[in-house]
């Protein structure tokens, strides 16, 4: 019998890591055979995409259309001499090659890599293997890590893509006549933009009425909204960060009472890749990531909801009090000069005729209430589900001015906007569109700028509001332009 010493046989286990976790130094197993193959290209169902990042560690996620084994080769742009490399040029020894997994219809085929031990501040390049040959993408595919800023430099510039409503036509599910969809080149637009991430704040896909019985026919509507051929791109080298509203969830309008609300969860943790989802005792998918000096909340607006229409009563809710408390102190702990709130629906506004916090009234009065009570600092809402896109304005007394940025549709159908007080002037759309968020200025002086975007990444109108504006107890008028 072959004994191999204790601290070899650690060290071994070590390098191999579990279930795809890989330090970004290692060199693990042999190299995957070179050259693409038209098998190999026929087993990528979607993907590869970019989930969260930290300084040290990203994940990747891959779906195949059958079993097969899925690899993930990868290295620092930069070159020790701290030259760029070329995408085409593998630098050597300074590449890594992640464990095999191999894929299974239990998960749907798909298979996700941690990838930790990385530096910080670096750009990489990576290549997909399925069994063993390589699948050439049309586009690059590359992550990053955050740089290392505190306590050395300014935070870097910050620039997040946002966006909400993705439909996809399928024509025998879909309703008769005009189709629905359109304009899926909204997504080769908003890759070519190159945004640090891009954040998709609801109905990112949507169930037909064929679907949401069961969670294999949910599945299925999942892959083929994944598999999109012009989302790939965006997918494979930028962050993705995701919630969900009704759409994504179950049925129009759905709320807690859905029977498939477990199934539904569990397809969407599998489709994304946030780095975290509820907390232990609270299920849900909402979350918290800091990129640069920016917190992203990411709210749970489906999971724990009353019913839309149910009494007007303190009971009522659409985020539990579980989520609600958590968001509050979360606000409260958070030294982020802007504090970006991304929720499925309308936050600010007062207009109850669609699914907005106006219809859960002891829940909007008590989340706004406690930003002036603990006085919370740098809040600006993001939102989806209204098939228009506006910026609102809802400035509270001896407070500073709060902002909601509401951005849809990306290719389902628009809507017409309707009469809103808090609307700011020249800030609706009724059309397709995409939104991009900028952070950028030294420490002290931070700027948030929002934009608007069409189709083919047109501008349709430019916003600014510094951080010093969103501060107690100023709460100036100043700041946004």
């Amino acid at each position: 019998m072959l004994r191999c010493p204790l601290p070899v046989l650690l060290l071994f286990c070590f390098l191999v890591g579990p279930g795809g976790v890989s330090p970004g130094w290692a060199q693990q197993g042999p190299p995957p055979r070179a050259g693409a193959d038209s098998d190999a290209q026929a087993l990528l169902q979607a993907g590869p995409m970019v989930g969260y990042g930290t300084h040290r560690e990203v994940q990747l996620w891959v779906q195949t259309t059958r079993p097969a084994d899925v690899q993930i080769r990868y290295w620092s742009r930069t070159t020790a001499r701290g030259d760029t490399a070329s995408p085409s040029v593998i630098p050597d020894p300074d590449t890594s090659v992640t464990a095999v997994q191999r894929t299974t219809a239990v998960e749907e085929h798909i298979a996700r890599f941690t990838i930790s031990a990385l530096e910080p501040g670096n750009t990489y390049l990576y290549r997909l293997y399925l069994n063993g040959q390589r699948v050439q993408r049309p586009y690059p595919l590359r992550f990053q890590t955050q740089p290392l800023w505190q306590w050395r430099t300014d935070p870097p510039t910050i620039t997040m893509a946002v966006g909400s409503c993705a439909y996809i036509n399928d024509p025998p599910y879909d309703r008769p006549g005009e189709p629905y969809g359109g304009d899926e080149r909204i997504f080769r637009t908003i890759a070519a933009k190159n945004p640090d991430l891009m954040l998709w704040m609801g109905d990112n896909v949507y169930y037909r009425e064929v679907d949401w019985a069961t969670p294999a026919m949910m599945e299925a509507r999942y892959a083929h909204t994944r598999r999109t051929p012009a989302l790939q791109s965006l997918l494979g080298h930028t962050h993705n960060y995701a919630t969900w509203d009704d759409h994504d969830y179950g049925p129009n309008n759905s709320d807690r009472s859905y029977r498939q609300k477990e199934a539904s969860l569990r397809l969407f943790k599998q489709y994304w890749a946030n780095p975290n989802y509820g907390r232990p005792d609270v299920p849900g998918v909402f979350g918290k990531f800091r990129w640069g000096d920016v917190d992203v909340f990411l709210l749970d607006d489906r999971y724990h909801r009353s019913p839309t229409d149910a009494p007007r009563t303190e009971r009522k809710t659409m985020w539990g009090t579980e989520q609600r408390q958590w968001l509050i102190d979360a606000l409260t702990t958070s030294d982020a000069p802007f504090k970006l709130v991304v929720n499925g629906g309308q936050v600010t506004t007062p207009a109850t005729r669609y699914e907005t916090l106006a219809r859960f009234p002891h829940e909007q009065s008590t989340l706004l209430e406690a930003l002036q009570e603990r006085q919370i600092e740098g809040v600006v809402f993001l939102s989806g589900d209204r098939h228009i896109t506006e910026l609102l304005r809802r400035h509270p007394e001896d407070f500073y001015p709060i902002y909601e940025f509401t951005n849809s549709p990306l290719t389902a159908g628009a809507g017409s906007g309707s009469p809103n007080p808090n609307r700011v002037h020249g800030t609706l759309v009724e059309q397709r569109n995409f939104g991009t968020l900028t952070v950028s200025g030294p420490r002290e002086d931070r700027v948030l700028t929002l934009r608007t975007l069409g189709v083919d990444g047109d501008l349709l109108w430019k916003r600014t509001i510094r951080a010093e504006a969103l501060t107690v107890p100023d709460g100036s008028d100043e700041g946004d332009e």
